[in-house]
């Protein structure tokens, strides 16, 4: 998806304009922290931007695949059948070296709600933060 307008609000609920906000990130610019790069992972996820999702995984996450033209067509296929709705964080646990973010995502996928809720752990590796992991709250 290409964002045309420089004052659109940022997918990830922030209250903050897309290009003060996750921009800077999917431009590749460093989150300083698990809890910004959550939210611009969320950000690039309803913007269809799977090359940055791909490069702030980490290797070790079960969806991680080295088959990065296959992994990249479903992330696209997933963004371009999901309608993000919003962002809520629950939590933020920070931590110099690992960090969690427990948060809430509304999506839908045609006439079905696929909000979920998960606990995500994110590692941070030769002094970038990566997401390692979410386990789906019950």
């Amino acid at each position: 998806m290409v964002v045309r307008d420089r004052f659109m609000p940022c997918p990830c609920c922030s209250q903050v304009v897309y290009h003060k906000c996750c921009k800077p990130y999917h431009d590749g610019a460093l989150p300083d922290s698990a809890l910004l790069l959550m939210r611009s992972r969320y950000c690039a996820y309803a913007l269809g931007l799977a090359d940055y999702l791909m490069n702030t995984t980490h290797p070790d996450h079960p969806a991680y695949n080295p088959d990065f033209v296959e992994w990249k067509a479903d992330l696209l296929n997933f963004s371009r059948g999901t309608n993000f709705h919003g962002l809520k964080i629950l939590e933020f646990v920070d931590g110099a070296e690992t960090a969690s973010v427990s948060f809430s995502a509304y999506l839908r996928q045609g006439e079905h709600d696929s909000t979920f809720s998960e606990k995500s752990t994110f590692i941070k590796q030769d002094g970038r933060w990566l997401y390692q992991a979410g386990e789906l709250a019950s």
